[in-house]
């Protein structure tokens, strides 16, 4: 059972709101030029289709900034601008109309990290405070020796006073290192220490594969005990696929459920049947649903069936043929090469008539 989730303040993204009661939210990060408005509409609308909820942009030279008043002109979700060492791109980028601006305080002048702030409190956004591993304020690594929790907390800490001190309070935090470890304990740690809306996520992950094993653990385990507002999967992969795994570990922690939950054996000698390719076709096939129904594709009559039958639906395969089953119920004999079909017709199907009824 999961922790209760600690109550943070609520923090306005645009209209999306981080902390307090909300949901946790979904976010992702572009991987193209900002300057080239078109590619970079595209991959947020493609972001959007997949459950993305709020985007950010990085925003390296003014022809970036520029492209920021466009983009945000063409979306519907909120948009961040990721900003390193020149406040200007961050004041340029304001005045533009993004909803939110993510620093790293650690690598800008305390006096331009000001006129961001006063910036943002004439506009009425928020601002996240990033604190990474790879770029900690000078004095606090020298004292801590490497990027530590520790210092990664002491770091985020420092932050926070300054900005409290020129009474600026729509703030998000977040702590991240590659290190899963020092990013579980850094923000378990913050936790305990402000009532500020955390971002977890764990920083250059990696591959498909290394990099979800790496943020389902990091970000799932602080999760499970109510730590975190909002979540990025960092992958070096398409964006996409990042906001795919950030609903898969909030499903698994029955936290948030988009999309079919599709349970597939992982076969064995026993599997009679190419389940492999109905998996994907069906996968492929109900990518774009946003209901949640659970569905079973079962390779043998093992335990097939009986998993089969506990998913709103599913298929249980035999020799050259599979059963559909459907709330429990067996509904018919199907040959093998119409199950995915099948299958996915009557998913279909179960959605709209639940569809219809809410």
């Amino acid at each position: 059972m999961n922790a209760e989730r600690k109550k943070t303040r609520p923090v306005s993204v645009g209209p999306v709101i981080i902390g307090g009661d909300a949901p946790v939210v979904v976010q992702s990060m572009t991987c193209t030029d900002t300057r080239d408005v078109e590619a970079t509409v595209a991959q947020i609308v493609r972001l959007i289709d997949a459950g993305c909820e709020v985007v950010r942009v990085a925003v390296p030279d003014e022809e970036a900034v520029q492209a920021v008043a466009s983009i945000k002109k063409r979306i519907s979700i909120p948009l961040i601008a990721d900003i390193h060492f020149n406040h200007r791109l961050a004041l340029g980028a304001i005045r533009n109309g993004v909803d939110c601006i993510r620093i790293n305080p650690g690598n800008m002048e305390k006096d331009k990290v000001g006129r961001i702030i006063d910036a943002a409190k004439a506009r009425g956004i928020s601002i996240r405070i990033g604190i990474n591993s790879g770029s900690l304020e000078k004095d606090i690594l020298t004292r801590h020796g490497s990027p530590t929790a520790a210092a990664l907390v002491e770091s985020a800490l420092r932050n926070i006073r300054f900005f409290e001190e020129m009474d600026f309070h729509a703030i998000k935090l977040s702590v991240k290192a590659s290190d899963v470890t020092a990013m579980i304990e850094a923000n378990r740690a913050l936790s305990q220490a402000t009532d500020y809306p955390l971002h977890l996520g764990v920083t250059e992950a990696g591959t498909l594969i290394s990099g979800t094993v790496k943020n389902a653990i990091g970000i799932g385990l602080l999760l499970y005990r109510g730590i975190g507002d909002t979540i990025r999967v960092s992958l070096s992969r398409d964006p996409v696929e990042e906001v795919k795994v950030a609903y898969e570990i909030l499903r698994a922690l029955d936290l948030r459920h988009r999309g079919p939950e599709i349970i597939a054996c992982p076969t064995c000698g026993r599997c009679e049947i190419d389940l492999f390719k109905i998996v994907n076709r069906v996968e492929r096939a109900l990518s774009g649903i946003q209901a949640s129904p659970k569905v079973a594709v079962m390779g043998c009559v093992v335990n097939g069936p009986g998993e089969a039958k506990e998913a709103d639906v599913g298929v249980a395969g035999g020799r050259g043929q599979g059963v559909l089953f459907k709330k429990g119920r067996l509904v018919k004999k199907i040959p093998e090469k119409e199950l995915a079909k099948a299958l996915i017709d009557e998913v279909k199907k179960l959605v709209d008539e639940a569809n219809r009824k809410g």
